[in-house]
């Protein structure tokens, strides 16, 4: 489990013990990582959640499922709008509630090296299940084509549904732990999305630590 604490104060250094992964961080604390699919992170505001969307959301090349779930309040939408940021979509991303789906066209990512033609991003399809009675409405609705096509997808509210979900993905579980702290355990099923969230808390800390 790649279980790291706080990415506000700390900057973690992985090492090898006994066949498992020990987390050493300054300050003294330590925690122990079992698996390599999971990353538990704490965010302490709503704009370090966004960020860690944004963080997110640039690693994303299209086709990719992202699942959220947690009560109202834990920062969902904040996420999804930080994604969104990092994909470069510049409209505003709100909750699509009233809709089921809110899509949003792929804009122009940045030059991979210079002189190099911008190439277009992904779609992001925003999905909100919150008022879903029936999961059989999103095969009705023909929503099941947006989970395997080359746009990107966020569910809120994805335990409504989730026996529909294809095998791989990344679910990010949010839970309230204060008025301003919100806890975020980020699940990778998949080789895809281990990569995937490998590579993201390679990036969150790398930037936290600068």
């Amino acid at each position: 489990m790649l279980c790291y604490n706080d990415v506000s104060r700390y900057r973690p250094v992985e090492l090898k013990k006994g066949g498992r992964r020990f987390l050493s961080i300054s300050g003294g604390t330590r925690a122990v990582c079992l698996v390599s699919n999971t990353l538990d992170i704490i965010s302490h505001s709503s704009a370090q959640t966004q960020r860690l969307g944004v963080r997110l959301g640039e690693l994303l090349q299209g086709g990719e499922l992202i699942l959220l779930d947690g009560s109202l309040g834990t920062g969902k939408t904040t996420f999804t709008q930080g994604l969104a940021q990092g994909l470069g979509i510049v409209e505003n991303v709100n909750s699509p509630t009233f809709t089921l789906l809110k899509e949003y066209p792929g804009q122009p990512r940045p030059e991979i090296q210079p002189g190099t033609p911008k190439r277009i991003g992904p779609a992001l399809y925003h999905f909100d299940l919150y008022r879903l009675d029936n999961p059989e409405e999103i095969l009705d609705l023909g929503f099941e084509d947006y989970f395997y096509g080359t746009g990107v997808c966020v569910v809120e509210w994805a335990d409504k549904a989730d026996k529909l979900w294809p095998a791989e993905h990344i679910h990010i579980r949010m839970k309230l732990m204060s008025e301003t702290k919100r806890g975020l355990l980020f699940s990778a099923t998949g080789t895809r999305y281990s990569t995937l969230l490998r590579q993201f808390q390679k990036n969150t800390y790398a930037a936290t630590g600068s």
